[in-house]
C-alpha cells in the first residue's frame, strides 16, 4: 500500500515498495498522479504531466535492467521535485545479470527522455542495491 505524509511546512513524500514486472510502471504512474492531485498547488499541470513520465520512465528502467526488489520514492515541493528509484541490483552497468545480452530493438530512450525533461540525474549504490534518482525544478509563482 502507498504512504503519502504530507507534514506541514516540509515535502509531501510518497514511498510506495513496487511489484515486480510489467505492473510496476502503471501502479507507480497513478500512485503519482493521486499524490500530485492532493498537491495541486505545489506543481503545475505541466509540470505534474513532466514528472509522471519521468517516474514511469525510470521505473520501467529498473524493472527491465535490475533485480528486485524496486520502491520509488518522491519528494514534492513548490518549485522542485525528486524521484528515487530504488532496485535489488548494485551493478551500474544498466545490464540485469541474469541477462547479458543487450536489448535487440527500439528503446534505450528512457534515460535521454528524463534529461529531455530537464531532470538532473544521479546514480547511487544504497543497501544491497542502488538508486536512481532524478530531480526536476521549475519556477514558481
Amino acid at each position: 500500500m502507498d504512504t503519502v505524509i504530507t507534514p506541514c511546512g516540509c515535502p509531501a513524500t510518497l514511498h510506495l515498495p513496487l511489484p515486480p514486472g510489467t505492473h510496476a510502471a502503471p501502479h507507480a504512474r497513478r500512485s503519482v498522479t493521486r499524490m500530485l492531485a492532493l498537491q495541486p498547488d505545489v506543481c503545475p499541470r505541466a509540470v505534474a504531466e513532466d514528472l509522471v513520465l519521468i517516474v514511469s520512465e525510470l521505473v520501467t528502467n529498473a524493472v527491465l535492467h535490475a533485480q528486485g526488489p524496486y520502491a520509488l520514492t518522491v519528494s514534492l515541493q513548490p518549485g522542485r521535485a525528486g524521484i528515487a528509484v530504488g532496485d535489488g541490483s548494485p551493478d551500474l552497468s544498466g545490464r540485469r545479470p541474469d541477462d547479458p545480452a543487450r536489448r535487440i530493438g527500439p528503446g534505450g530512450r528512457g534515460l535521454k527522455i528524463v534529461r529531455a525533461l530537464g531532470a538532473d540525474l544521479f546514480v547511487s549504490r544504497s543497501g544491497s542495491g542502488k538508486q536512481v534518482v532524478a530531480v526536476l525544478t521549475w519556477q514558481t509563482g
